[in-house]
């Protein structure tokens, strides 16, 4: 017998304010089509005036522990992916803990931008395996609206904000890729590539800063990094890309997400897409696809999910899981 961190249930958020690729058409040399071409992006939704990242976590998390049939005190840990937090410190998790009710237990934030959700969910699945804990709500939750240069037409029209939440529970499997839950991981960092995507603020300069990006080379690193990492995690468990029934990449740009489904020779039809409605919302993105596809019927209780994402770092990883 062997302890699997089986996923028990996913929800999500979405603030209510929709932002169309139009409404940028008032403000910068842009266009709804110049726009769709280059990132699949239709629209994202912006967080409310007052909304803070810790606000679409917890309510992220209340649609996951109802899926579930739990309440949050049957949760022993909240890891929180964000690059959005409320504050400095405390953390955005320790809030959420508060805003769900959650008077056990331990809470902390995980940092590693568009892969947070990713390394999270590793952390979380190591936290099981160990006997730290028992159930982990894992949370992916940003508000990339409040750090983006609105004069900036390479960046601002490509990021949302949003929140999705998973929780993970202790169960006995039989050692096998048949198990349910998280059956490999695989992850990446190297800090010589920092300066193709951060954000030009924080404590060394007493300012929040705004985003910045190198388009092109984000995009020459990410689809190889992303289809490579997939590829290691699948090997790990002897499985390939006949065995996939699902990837669920990070939403950050149409044409990424299909040169990868490419390299890894899974048709579209098995990749879930929510990129053109939701933009990029980073550390949210895979938690938010993931219970979109389950919503939708697509993600069926059995089947094979790879998940993969790359963010700021450079920081990239995947998953695979038997939902």
């Amino acid at each position: 017998m062997q302890i699997r961190a089986v996923v028990r249930g996913v929800g999500h958020y979405l603030p209510e304010r929709i932002v169309e690729n139009s409404e940028f058409e008032t403000m910068l040399d842009t266009s709804d089509q110049w726009i769709r071409s280059r990132s699949g992006i239709e629209r994202r939704h912006f967080a409310a005036e007052g909304e803070t990242t810790s606000d679409l976590a917890a309510a992220a998390g209340r649609a996951a522990l109802d899926d579930a049939g739990m309440e949050a005190n049957d949760i022993d840990a909240i890891v929180l992916a964000t690059s959005t937090a409320d504050l400095t410190f405390p953390s955005a998790a320790t809030m959420v803990q508060h805003k769900l009710g959650m008077t056990r237990g331990f809470a902390y934030d995980m940092q590693a931008v568009c892969a947070g959700f990713v390394f999270a969910l590793s952390n979380a699945n190591a936290l099981i395996l160990s006997g730290q804990a028992k159930r982990v709500m894992v949370i992916g939750a940003e508000t990339f609206s409040r750090i983006l240069d609105m004069t900036d037409r390479g960046t601002c029209v490509l990021f949302g904000d949003g929140a999705g939440a998973l929780i993970l529970e202790a169960q006995e499997g039989e050692g096998t890729v048949e198990d349910r839950g998280i059956l490999a991981t695989d992850l990446n960092s190297d800090g010589k590539y920092c300066d193709i995507l951060y954000v030009d603020g924080g404590v060394s300069t007493g300012t929040t800063g705004v985003l910045k990006m190198q388009g092109k080379e984000v995009f020459r690193h990410a689809v190889e990094k992303l289809a490579d990492t997939a590829h290691r995690s699948m090997a790990q468990v002897g499985l390939d890309h006949d065995d996939v029934d699902w990837i669920v990449p990070h939403q950050a740009n149409i044409r990424i997400i299909k040169g990868t489904a490419n390299r890894l020779k899974v048709p579209m039809e098995r990749v879930i897409q929510t990129v053109q409605d939701h933009g990029n919302t980073s550390a949210a993105s895979i938690p938010l696809a993931l219970s979109v596809g389950k919503q939708e019927g697509k993600i069926q209780p059995g089947q094979l999910v790879v998940t993969e994402a790359i963010g700021g770092g450079l920081a990239w990883g995947s998953v695979v899981i038997r939902w």
